[in-house]
């Protein structure tokens, strides 16, 4: 499950267990994007949005952080990421998790073709999306699964504004995380435009 995170919030964390639940995942590895290709630069440091995702993952025996992105130069393609998983572990399935909204813009993706041809997509239903046709998949796609399951209505846009205007995140993100953003000083100055749900 790749994303900004910036931060990452409940609704990541409940939108990845629907994904293993569903799908029967051995684990989700949580990849915070170094250089977003299709977003504005993010509001936090990359290391910032890493020590967010290992507190929120803290708890849960198959979620796992990963800095393979952070640590990569330029920007953070997600063909690129699997392609390099899958070198490292050749026998691997990989399955993109996305969220409903994201899914419809895959298609302007870098490398669609490769990317579906190398690894399973999960779309997980986000709250007020509804579910639209899926998008003709390139000649080799592995698959596309719907997930359903409980869609929380929260957004890394909506906890910056609240954290700018000194209102709580407490339910929004994991406790460790808003005790992180406090002690950090993050999203105080932040805007609500710009930056990854």
């Amino acid at each position: 499950m790749g994303g900004t995170f910036d931060p990452i919030h409940l609704g990541h964390l409940r939108a990845a267990e629907s994904a293993r639940e569903a799908l029967g995942l051995d684990r989700v590895a949580f990849v915070p994007a170094g250089v977003p290709p299709h977003k504005d630069a993010p509001f936090s440091p990359a290391l910032d949005r890493y020590a967010m995702v290992c507190l929120a993952t803290a708890g849960h025996a198959y979620f796992v952080p990963s800095d393979f992105e952070i640590r990569r130069e330029g920007k953070s393609f997600t063909v690129d990421t699997v392609a390099a998983l899958l070198a490292e572990a050749p026998s691997a399935t990989i399955t993109v998790i996305v969220g409903s909204d994201t899914f419809s813009e895959m298609p302007t993706w870098r490398e669609r073709e490769r990317l579906f041809s190398l690894a399973e997509v999960a779309v997980v239903e986000r709250p007020g999306e509804r579910e639209g046709p899926t998008p003709a998949l390139p000649a080799g796609a592995r698959g596309v699964h719907r997930v359903k399951g409980p869609a929380l209505d929260v957004s890394a846009t909506g906890v910056r504004e609240r954290v700018r205007r000194g209102e709580s995140v407490r339910y929004l993100v994991p406790d460790p995380v808003a005790e992180y953003i406090a002690k950090r000083g993050l999203y105080a100055g932040a805007g609500a435009a710009g930056g990854a749900r």
